[in-house]
């Protein structure tokens, strides 16, 4: 029997999703069975052996379905592996990466008995055709291109190495 592992995602506009179905599919390559589904729907955690939250900073900010999935979960994420990822940098800037870090790194912090035992930040998309109330009344993001800097082979090659090693070395079923 394989391990079951949850990967909830939060999005806005649909990009993390891809990802969070990317981290599926390489979980299943290497054997895990892989539910993906948004992180506002969980009810329950019971049933699976692991986690994958996957998520994007806005401005600097965890969206907030993934706060309350946190807070909703806490007990049950306290005693089982997970995993994180957050999408940030919509360019590819030395400055952009590391604020995003420090920022996902101080978002992460409010949660201290969160400890994924992989976790990595990866670049953004950005459209600006897909901008919602607020944000489609500021110019200066209405004049932005569009740009995605999300990394597919290093997103694969995070999921098959270290969340699959830190997966089975916590002992979750492939």
């Amino acid at each position: 029997m394989s391990g079951k592992i949850l990967v909830a995602f939060t999005t806005r506009y649909g990009s993390t999703e891809e990802v969070a179905l990317a981290v599926a599919a390489t979980l299943q390559k290497s054997g895990f069975s892989a539910t993906v589904q948004p992180a506002a729907t969980v009810q329950t955690l019971q049933g699976y052996d692991a986690v994958v939250l996957g998520t994007a900073l806005y401005m600097g900010i965890l969206h907030h379905d993934a706060v309350s999935f946190l807070n909703q979960h806490c007990e049950a994420l306290e005693t089982m592996p997970t995993a994180f990822f957050a999408l940030g940098p919509i360019y590819d800037d030395q400055e952009g990466w590391k604020a995003a870090r420090t920022e996902a790194h101080k978002e992460l912090a409010k949660f201290p008995w969160f400890a994924p035992l992989a976790q990595e930040l990866f670049g953004g998309k950005f459209d600006p055709g897909k901008l919602g109330f607020p944000f489609k009344f500021i110019p200066p993001l209405r004049n932005m291109p569009a740009n995605d800097s999300r990394n597919w082979a290093a997103i694969e090659e995070w999921v098959s190495g270290p969340v699959v090693e830190a997966f089975e070395n916590a002992h979750v079923p492939a």
